[in-house]
């Protein structure tokens, strides 16, 4: 059994860290260097570590991605690019699709940004970067039909380079079944959430039309 992995005394507070400074770099470092052994040893179903992007730095990593066999995506490449702040683990990694090949999905943006709650507000420490890669394993299975958000162009044009920055609103939770294995929050450990996502300017709009019902 691995030793558990929880941050030094000095940082144990609010739940377990101090949000407002970074942890040690080793502690970071050992971290990422489990889970990159993880990855390697262990990847989820076509997932491959970019063995070039983590030779000059352990924070930032490419992850290469071939869609699941029957579904949309089947045969298809993607790129997935995963950014480590100095709070990680207990502060969720940036994560984007990235590359020539953007897939064409209604959470994805065309600049590569991925409307998914375990990138948000799901997070957490117990979670790793192949809970990550499982629940977008299931995002792109479960999609029925390929097509941008409906405000991909507004969005692209007016967001935050880091996906972190968007606030998003999320719906249910649901299992998928990939290469005839259940990928669920309970059997891989992962949250995930089968989006109806709204972006910003979609919120507050909803928000409005709510309001608007309830007076009527």
């Amino acid at each position: 059994m691995g030793k558990r992995f929880s941050p030094p005394p000095e940082r144990v507070r609010n739940g377990g860290c101090d949000r407002d400074n970074p942890l040690p770099v080793r502690w970071v470092h050992k971290r990422l260097q489990k889970e990159l052994l993880a990855l390697q040893n262990d990847p989820p179903p076509g997932m491959t570590l970019n063995e070039k992007s983590v030779q000059n730095s352990i924070t930032q990593w490419i992850v290469d991605m071939e869609g699941a066999p029957g579904t949309l995506y089947e045969g298809e490449k993607f790129q997935l690019l995963f950014k480590f702040s100095s709070r990680y683990p207990f502060d969720s990694p940036q994560v984007m699709f990235t590359g020539d090949n953007i897939p064409v999905h209604p959470h994805v943006y065309s600049n590569g940004h991925i409307c998914l709650s375990i990138l948000t507000e799901d997070w957490s420490p117990a979670l790793s970067v192949q809970s990550v890669c499982l629940s977008i394993i299931s995002m792109l299975s479960s999609c029925k039909e390929k097509r941008r958000p409906p405000d991909n162009s507004f969005y692209v044009r007016t967001c935050n380079k880091n996906p972190k920055k968007t606030k998003w609103w999320y719906h249910d939770v649901h299992a998928r079944k990939v290469n005839g294995q259940i990928i669920s929050p309970e059997d891989s450990k992962t949250l995930f959430r089968s989006l109806v996502c709204f972006p910003p300017v979609f919120s507050t709009l909803l928000l409005l039309i709510t309001y608007l019902v309830s007076l009527v």
